[in-house]
């Protein structure tokens, strides 16, 4: 999965010294780092989280995503009293749910 996110957020992918294989990317400008490691299913540390992108070309961004892997289940688009907002819905290739959207 870290090499996946790795591609997708134009991130460099790198092993955790002294630990039991978790995966960080690091993100370069500051961003926020994503770290990856392997957990039992069900139990009460299982928590489950959502990331969201934005981009400034969602078309573009999901078609690369495609390309490195990642699938489509679905576009939405909701009007708003100010905008419209459009996201694409996608897995990555474990299955984990995002959204992508323009900014």
């Amino acid at each position: 999965m870290a090499e996946f996110w790795s591609e997708a957020l134009d991130g460099e992918r790198q092993d955790l010294p002294g630990s039991l294989d978790p995966e960080i990317v690091e993100r370069p400008g500051g961003s926020p780092n994503l770290l990856f490691k392997e957990q039992p299913k069900g139990t009460e540390r299982d928590l489950p989280i959502h990331l969201d992108l934005a981009t400034q070309n969602r078309e573009e961004t999901v078609e690369q995503l495609r390309q490195l892997r990642g699938s489509v289940r679905e576009t939405k688009t909701q009007a708003y009293e100010t905008h419209t907002a459009t996201w694409t819905v996608m897995e990555d290739p474990e299955g984990n749910g995002f959204c992508v959207s323009e900014y």
